[in-house]
């Protein structure tokens, strides 16, 4: 860990505001810093201090108890009375000159909306005059004295907004502060608590250290486990709370316990009067939601000092009335709008249930159920399985057991769910129980990778169910255990899955959800990408986030998933991208559902930021179950960045790992299977590499993943053996949609073709695929060798090689034999000089040369790098 932590906070991200407080200082009175306590306002007063010179400074501080003292802010500087009927701000301030001594008066005060008046009007007197440059720090919404407030009101001084710091802020300061990476997630969640205070975040960062919640990790900082505050900071934020009354306290620990709150709600629980104390002090925000307004915490930590500070009765008290005042209140009373029709919203269902159960209260077993389902269909296995757990011990039944095993499958704890099923099966009585149970039980299987069974179960339910839905449904679990498994046209005759689309404006029913993730699902991996974003596109248009159907818990991981693989099989990547990052928010403070980091770090890969897909699949595969195959995926993808990279005991590593995860699924197992051929070739074992090659295109034609299986073909060509997969990839072009397989198959035919290989470079770089675009240069300079044209290899070597710069770190058979293009010194300084655009007469004044050597050293430049011009010398050596 970085030295900064232990005496001084790094300072970092505050480079435009510092640079705004040094000019105001030297070009006008001075400046005003006004922001939060704690977001670093005497930090960057004192950073700007450091950097002045000539200037003699005089600084104060106010606090509550010099308040109560005329000039007691300054009573350190000013020695000896004032002279018979001398005026007492000309003697003060002639006080403060006298300690300049040579130098510029400058007077740096530190909160001073606590200054005395006396010490006030000396501080405005002294910008007013020009008798000083000042610098002040305020507290945003604190009581000012009038002089002080005056001061930027009449624009004596500048006056500079400091927020506190936004997530790229967080991430730069954590970095410099532990001297080294900060994984993704931990950023994420110390930013969200600190809500970017500094001094918050500081002391968070300590409490992590102690406990050692905080520790590097998979070559990472990392947070694991709950949140725990140094006593330090609980008092900060005790300081900052302030002293409350009895129904001001009565109202923060509502809110502090159940927010977003209705503003009516908890007005009607205490007082008007002690709500709008609360939001005037800061400690609660009124949010506007269309005409209600909601009340939130004024900052994150407010809500775990305050919670902390409730004993477990008065804790389960405060609960238990939150609860009992939403029931009577009906809907939105808690934060919220009714859905149509006037029914109450299943997140005040899910809501009411949490606040019961954690009161102590005795829950209806059947309200229960229903917040389960509801906790699912958010998102939330882990509340999902408490709930459902908690209505079975309640009496539910079955149906709770059956319910448990759909949260239980998310979480990776397929033999748990499968036991507890098999335990129950005597329970399931009604055709639904028996058909539900059935579903669960066979989805679980699948998951655990008994596929027989799996199959057998859901057959069985569903030929002996009547009901017309219930046995759609068994079907459509039956539909994803042949998805899981491989078996692509199976999965896609499935009888559950619709004919036609439903009628224009006609709702979707739940059932048609779920089958429309496992239609798009079936589509993407098989290569029909425009038919599968054509489904994912009809249903999240039709279904915002708060009106998705209860009952479909799976369709939305999957109607993601199936988005980004359709994306990255299409070329797609920034579309990609944005669905991934999308699919990793599911569920927040959730494990990951099904592993998006993975997709992350494909398009991460492919665009050449190799050290980045490490990064994506590293900080997913360190957030997912131990037992979903869905971190076989993550770890398939940090062993095949890791080969690129040359980390091959992190490859090993992680592909064997990748290797027994994923192995239960066909579509998870791919990854693990090209994973496989990087590792080998990493390793130098090119042969073993085109045998994992050709067993990845077998495994992905065998189980009917035409999205990987072009990928597995054009792999041959990146390892040199493209006739092996030009064929198959032309006709591959045929049934695949998009761009990028014809790319791939014109790459393949295109061997011994310098000119029609510099074209697919081209593409391949314009689709944002720079990894590829580097090999197919590297293969256009190789072909131009085999012919003897030496000038015009030099070119596409070169042009390979600034397409590999782009690839930090990586090394592959196409790009191991690149190097630096040979220059002089001298032509190498000349090049940076046409890159940046200089003509020759220019490079010549300034290298102190005639123009004609300028322009004999720029043409031997233009030999050596086979180009033409300083157009492409600067395209080539630009910043990568």
């Amino acid at each position: 860990m970085s030295e900064q932590l232990g005496s001084c906070w790094p300072f970092v991200g505050r480079g435009g505001q510092l640079a705004r407080v040094r000019e105001a200082l030297r070009a006008r009175a001075g400046v005003m810093i006004v922001g939060e306590a704690g977001v670093g306002k005497s930090r960057l007063a004192a950073q700007a201090l450091s950097g002045l010179g000539g200037y003699g400074v005089v600084r104060a501080l106010g606090t509550a108890t010099a308040a109560t003292i005329p000039f007691g802010a300054f009573a350190h500087a000013l020695t000896g009375p004032p002279g018979a009927g001398e005026n007492l701000l000309r003697w003060a301030a002639r006080h403060l000159r006298a300690r300049a001594g040579g130098g510029r008066l400058l007077v740096s005060v530190d909160d001073a909306h606590r200054l005395d008046p006396a010490s006030a009007a000396l501080v405005h007197h002294l910008a007013s005059s020009g008798a000083a440059a000042v610098l002040v720090t305020v507290r945003s919404g604190a009581r000012q004295p009038a002089p002080i407030t005056a001061l930027w009101k009449d624009e004596v001084l500048d006056r500079i907004e400091l927020r506190p710091l936004d997530r790229d802020g967080v991430e730069a300061v954590l970095a410099e502060a532990l001297g080294g990476e900060v994984a993704a997630p931990t950023v994420r969640r110390l930013a969200e608590v600190s809500a970017g205070n500094l001094l918050y975040l500081r002391e968070l960062v300590h409490a992590g250290r102690a406990s050692g919640r905080l520790a590097v990790r998979e070559g990472a900082w990392r947070w694991c486990g709950e949140l725990s505050l140094t006593a330090r900071l609980r008092e900060l934020v005790e300081a900052r709370i302030g002293r409350l009354g009895p129904g001001e306290r009565e109202a923060l620990e509502l809110v502090a316990f159940g927010e977003p709150l209705g503003a009516a709600l908890v007005a009607g629980l205490t007082s008007a009067e002690a709500v709008e104390r609360l939001e005037d002090r800061g400690l609660v925000a009124a949010v506007a939601d269309g005409r209600r307004e909601h009340l939130r915490l004024g900052h994150p930590l407010y809500g775990q000092v305050v919670r902390d500070g409730c004993g477990t009765l008065r804790a389960r008290r405060r609960l238990r009335t939150l609860a009992a005042a939403l029931e009577a209140g009906g809907p939105s009373e808690a934060g919220g709008t009714s859905e149509p029709g006037g029914t109450r919203r299943r997140e005040d269902v899910l809501r009411a249930a949490v606040w019961r159960l954690d009161g102590g209260s005795a829950v209806e077993p059947a309200t229960l159920l229903d917040a389960a389902a509801v906790a699912l269909a958010r998102q939330q296995p882990r509340l999902a399985a408490r709930l459902a757990r908690a209505a079975h011990e309640a009496g539910a039944g079955v149906s709770a057991v059956a319910l448990l095993g759909q949260a239980l499958v998310v979480l990776g704890e397929s033999e748990t769910a499968v036991a507890a099923l098999r335990r129950a099966a005597d329970g399931a009585v009604t055709e639904g129980e028996r058909a539900r149970h059935a579903a669960s039980l066979g989805i679980n299987l699948a998951w655990a990778g008994a596929d027989a069974e799996a199959c057998a179960v859901l057959d069985a339910a569903g030929e002996s169910v009547t009901d017309s839905a219930l046995r759609r449904e068994v079907r459509l679990h039956r539909g994803m255990a042949d998805f899981l498994a491989g078996r692509l046209t199976s999965a896609s005759r499935s009888p559950a899955l619709p004919r036609r689309p439903s009628g224009a404006g006609a709702p979707l029913a739940r059932w048609e959800v779920q089958a429309a993730g496992l239609e798009a699902w079936i589509d993407a991996y098989a290569g029909r990408t425009e038919q599968s974003l054509a489904v994912v596109h009809r249903v999240l248009r039709e279904l915002p986030d708060d009106r998705w159907p209860v009952g479909a818990p799976h369709a939305l991981p999957a109607l993601l998933d199936a988005a980004c693989a359709a994306r990255v099989f299409s070329g797609r990547l920034e579309e990609a991208a944005r669905t991934a990052e999308g699919g990793m928010a599911l569920g927040e403070g959730e494990p990951p559902v099904t592993g998006f980091g993975a997709h992350r770090a494909v398009v991460a890969r492919l665009r050449g930021d190799v050290a980045g897909a490490a990064r994506w699949a590293g900080e997913d595969a360190a957030r997912l179950p131990a037992g979903t195959p869905y971190l076989g995926r993550c770890l398939a993808e940090v062993a095949h960045a890791s080969a690129l990279l040359g980390r091959t005991v992190r490859a090993g590593e992680a592909l064997a790992e990748a290797d027994r995860l994923a192995a239960r699924w066909a579509f998870t197992r791919q990854p693990a299977l090209q994973a496989a051929v990087w590792v080998a070739a990493a390793d130098g074992d090119l042969d073993g590499a085109v045998a994992a090659c050709r067993a990845a295109a077998g495994h992905a034609e065998e189980r009917e993943q035409s999205g990987y299986l072009m990928f597995a073909l054009h792999d041959l060509v990146r390892l040199g053996r493209p006739g092996e997969a030009a064929g198959r990839l032309t006709g591959l072009a045929e049934r695949v949609d998009g761009p990028l397989v014809r790319l791939f198959a014109r790459h393949a035919r295109a061997a011994g073709d310098p000119g029609e290989l510099r074209a697919v470079a081209v593409e391949f770089e314009r689709l944002g695929m720079v990894l590829y675009a580097a090999e197919a240069a590297a293969h256009e300079a190789a072909a131009y060798l085999r012919m003897g044209r030496g000038t015009q290899a030099r070119g596409a070597r070169t042009r390979a090689w600034a397409l590999a710069r782009r690839c930090p770190g990586v090394t592959t058979p196409a790009l191991v034999e690149l190097a630096t293009p040979e220059l002089t010194p001298r032509q190498r300084e000349i090049v940076r000089l046409a890159a940046a655009g200089l003509t020759n007469r220019q490079i010549a004044a300034r290298l102190a040369v005639s123009t004609r050597t300028a322009a004999n050293h720029l043409q031997a430049v233009y030999d050596k790098l086979g180009v033409n011009d300083r157009t492409e010398v600067g395209r080539l050596f630009g910043t990568p």
